[in-house]
């Protein structure tokens, strides 16, 4: 039995998060290869739900219970004068209790082969009914469980951030200590610990240090990006930019470019370093594109193919072809690995671009568009012949709150969302069948299962 706790915040009094992705996380995590998942809400006002997670559906729910529990109804718990012990900032919530009634507390999920088993449009919600909170789910895996060293692996690379992080200055250190300690999938260095095994020397203390460093260079691109868009939050917690300003920010990054850079070089392999650094030099220059093509918003598919690769695309490439240097694999494998780790790094931003209009996924819903930042479903949304107009209009104008929302309601009424969804998945295949010429060591199955994780969060 594995248990742990899932915890997150909500931003509104009928909001459904998708916790699909936490919970295959748990399920990588402990290495559970079958059995099930068990789930129990630890709030009286936060429900669970399986069903699809598509915008009208999810406001088709939220109407029927405004229709079968309705707020403000006259509710017997909300009379305070009649109750006691009650608390100064009690809400008014007897519509959420009453509605809680008509979800479940509970949910058990089955894994086989160590997946989640889910049908195509399904996915698992936490329905909050009175927020914003802060709310926790009690998750506990039980069956049977294969440990093949990953749990292991990924701790040696939690290992080296830590160390790596004790010997800088506290003022540069403490922000991006901030950063890494508040989450993110690890999908680099996991790529890099995979690839790393491949070859002939399989050096598990080497992997972890580039991986590490690997990690440490992708934040620090965050950390400028979120300088860049005038972003004030990542992963729950304030952006380096907001919480110590813009200098901080640009010397936090520059600071861990160089650092990871170093790291990567004293590691002694020419070609990891080479690889490294041209994706740190296409990263670069795709960035300034990117902030040029602002002026041209929403862009063109071609321009947005473009600033992909070179952003995203080039650091998973990277990742995946020095790891494979690293272990002295043969050229055509480390080509295999390079190729398949351009195209998940794509079919990953695509799937990312998805998530922006979901109001499930715990991002602020259009804060891409807010931020003029390039999106795909936008640009199939705004080549759309019958509300492209309006879209081009709107964003060609100032993007406050209404604005934002509108062009994300006429975006969801295309079909851009599905499109871009399965573009995602087709590159995934595409991934996958660089690999199917190579011998791979037994690997393929976990570099497959990376990959098709790394999309299925937008589903």
């Amino acid at each position: 039995m594995s248990p742990n706790r899932l915890e997150f915040a909500t931003t509104g009094a009928t909001e459904f998060v998708d916790i699909t992705p936490r919970i295959r996380d748990e399920v990588r995590r402990t290495g559970l290869r079958n059995g099930r998942v068990h789930l129990q809400s630890l709030h009286t006002t936060l429900g669970l739900a399986v069903n699809e997670n598509e915008p009208l559906l999810l406001r088709d729910f939220e109407g029927l219970l405004e229709r079968l529990a309705p707020a403000g109804a006259g509710y017997e718990h909300d009379d305070f004068t009649r109750r006691f012990d009650i608390a100064l900032d009690e809400p008014v919530n007897g519509h959420a209790h009453c509605r809680q009634l008509l979800l479940s507390a509970f949910a058990t999920l089955m894994v086989e082969d160590g997946h989640l088993v889910l049908g195509r449009w399904q996915s698992v919600f936490a329905v909050e009914l009175d927020g914003p909170r802060h709310r926790e789910l009690a998750i506990q895996l039980e069956g049977e469980f294969a440990r093949h060293g990953r749990d292991a692996a990924e701790a040696l690379v939690e290992i080296e951030l830590t160390r790596q992080l004790m010997v800088d200055p506290e003022p540069i250190a403490s922000p991006m200590r901030r950063l890494l300690e508040a989450g993110g999938k690890r999908l680099r260095p996991r790529l890099v610990q995979l690839t790393s095994a491949i070859g002939p020397r399989d050096d598990p203390l080497r992997a972890a240090e580039l991986a590490a460093a690997v990690e440490l260079l992708h934040s620090a691109t965050l950390v400028h990006d979120d300088y860049v868009d005038e972003s004030t939050h990542r992963r729950g917690s304030p952006t380096v930019a907001s919480a110590e300003g813009p200098e901080r920010a640009i010397a936090v990054g520059d600071y861990y470019f160089a650092k990871a850079t170093r790291l990567i070089a004293q590691i002694g392999n020419p070609g990891v370093t080479s690889a490294v650094a041209e994706a740190l030099e296409a990263i670069c220059a795709s960035q300034i594109d990117d902030v040029a093509l602002r002026g041209t918003y929403p862009g063109d598919r071609d321009s947005y193919m473009r600033v992909i690769r070179g952003k995203t695309a080039s650091l998973f490439s990277a990742a995946c072809a020095s790891g494979a240097l690293l272990s002295e694999a043969n050229a055509d494998v480390v080509g295999a690995l390079r190729r398949y780790g351009e195209l998940l790094g794509t079919a990953f931003q695509m799937a990312d671009d998805v998530i922006d209009f979901s109001p499930s996924s715990g991002k602020t819903v259009g804060l891409d568009i807010k931020q003029r930042v390039l999106s795909l479903p936008l640009i199939y949304a705004a080549e759309d012949r019958v509300v492209g107009p309006e879209v081009r209009r709107l964003l060609a104008g100032s993007l406050g709150e209404a604005e934002v929302g509108r062009v994300t309601d006429l975006v969801t009424s295309t079909d851009a969302l599905p499109r871009v969804r399965e573009e995602a998945r087709s590159l995934v295949e595409a991934a996958l069948r660089e690999l199917d010429a190579v011998e791979l060591d037994g690997l393929r199955p976990a570099l497959a299962g990376v990959a098709r994780s790394a999309v299925d969060r937008s589903s």
